[in-house]
């Protein structure tokens, strides 16, 4: 497991009418290990600073390094995971779509089934091998997702809201299953979400970003023990307080707008 530093980090997107920030100035460090999620209003560059780490995205300055090195490009040290169910291949088994990266690597056959069989075993999905993903439903799909995302064991595991398509009880679940798989992995996760009961719940700390452009207002560390009591009255100060940040995020930016139309 490796830390994560992120140094002064912007990004700009190209566009007909011109440049338009995305994030700017973004410093943080995760130490190995750490779960950590980036919520914040929409438009504030959450997204594009998990897919800068992800090295699907360049930044225009600074830089982002894993365990020393830089990231310039995707690389088989991060999984990632997306809140779209399309992310898996449709003509793959569950052990086919898990097996994938391992076969991209050249592992030989009987151990990348294995591989796949324990990771399939992880989310609890070791009945359902042999299924397709339209067999599946959408949180089935998405503990595929994430055991394909484990399977070539890498360091980090980024996720991009990948619970935000699912129904409230499903979600609940997901969640506590990821935690499950978190607490036996030990992975370094950044997790991207909008939901602060969720952020509450899964992570060491919780990075806010404000947005236009994305800059990070706060890194909120979470100091509930685990397993977590989503009714206790710590847990519901915690959402509390995050909400209270975010709201006067939103009404900065409210401002802002009405100053500079």
């Amino acid at each position: 497991m490796v830390p994560i530093e992120v140094n002064d980090v912007s990004l700009v997107y190209d566009t007909p009418a011109g440049t338009v920030p995305g994030v700017k100035d973004v410093s943080f460090s995760i130490d190995a290990s750490q779960f950590i999620c980036i919520v914040g209003p929409s438009g504030c560059g959450k997204s594009t600073l998990l897919n800068c780490i992800a090295g699907f995205l360049n930044p225009a300055a600074g830089e982002i390094r894993i365990a020393g090195k830089k990231v310039d490009g995707h690389g088989m040290d991060r999984g990632v995971v997306f809140q779209d169910f399309a992310q898996l291949f449709p003509w793959r088994t569950a052990l086919g779509n898990v097996s994938f990266g391992l076969e991209m690597k050249g592992v030989e056959k009987s151990e990348r089934d294995r591989v796949a069989r324990e990771q399939l075993r992880l989310v609890k999905l070791e009945k359902f091998v042999d299924a397709y993903p339209h067999h599946l439903s959408g949180g089935m799909q998405q503990r595929v997702a994430i055991a394909r995302a484990l399977a070539y064991n890498p360091s980090v595991l980024l996720m991009d809201e990948p619970f935000a398509a699912l129904d409230a009880l499903t979600r609940d679940d997901m969640q506590r299953l990821l935690a499950e798989v978190w607490r036996e992995t030990r992975k370094t996760v950044v997790y991207v979400t909008h939901n602060v009961a969720e952020a509450v719940y899964l992570a060491d700390r919780v990075l806010i970003m404000t947005p236009h452009p994305g800059t990070l207002k706060l890194d909120l560390p979470i100091t509930l023990p685990r397993p977590r009591d989503p009714l206790s009255v710590e847990f519901l100060e915690y959402q509390k307080e995050l909400l209270g940040h975010l709201g006067h995020a939103a009404a900065d930016q409210k401002t802002n707008g009405h100053a500079n139309p």
